[in-house]
């Protein structure tokens, strides 16, 4: 044997109770896993979707912004400078230990930083497209991260069950069948020299 232990019935009582918190253990991350990889197939869902949606924004915001283009010009429809974002925040919650965040874009009313005078319907329509597109980003941003961090945490679990279950359970249920099998021995010896002895003193 790899692990050198005495046989006696402290011995053995002590593998029998790790051997049963092992196999607790084992359980408990099996479920942690599988509620893991649950709330990741979700997120992963919802990220595909979310995606398709920015995907077809952008079109559509793409679309306006060319057509504005064509009856504004380029010049007069990128002239007014841009306006620092602000409203982002990142909240989060926890699923079994693991941290995911949730970005935000806070809900705002759409105000062009541009002059209505010399711009048209298309250029509106764009701009509240890109709008659209950039909470839609923001919310992405904490999917992606959640789903990282899932995957992280479901592979951290995967190799702590494996290490329970092809490791120390099968190491543990050696010791005690090892245990069992010297006491029995013992017992055995000890029951016949008792007997040798009951013969002789008779």
């Amino acid at each position: 044997m790899a692990e050198q232990i005495f046989p006696t019935k402290g011995n053995l009582i002590a593998c029998q109770k790790n051997l049963s918190l092992a196999k607790l253990g084992f359980d408990l991350l099996d479920r942690k896993r599988n509620v893991l990889m649950r709330e990741m197939m979700k997120m992963i869902d919802a990220a595909g979707q979310m995606q398709k949606e920015i995907g077809d924004t952008f079109t559509r915001a793409y679309q306006a912004l060319q057509a504005a283009n064509i009856t504004l010009g380029i010049v007069q429809t990128l002239d007014a400078p841009a306006r620092e974002e602000t409203g982002f925040s990142v909240t989060g919650h926890s699923i079994m230990g693991v941290d995911l965040p949730a970005g935000h874009l806070e809900e705002q009313t759409v105000l062009p930083y541009y002059g209505f005078f010399g711009t048209n319907g298309q250029l509106d329509y764009a701009f509240v497209c890109f709008s659209k597109v950039k909470r839609l980003c923001a919310e992405l941003a904490g999917i992606e991260n959640s789903v990282y961090r899932l995957a992280t945490a479901i592979k951290k679990t995967q190799r702590r069950a494996n290490m329970l279950e092809n490791v120390v359970i099968p190491r543990l249920t050696g010791n005690i069948r090892f245990i069992s099998a010297t006491l029995e021995e013992h017992e055995r010896e000890e029951f016949t020299r008792m007997k040798v002895i009951k013969k002789q003193k008779g």
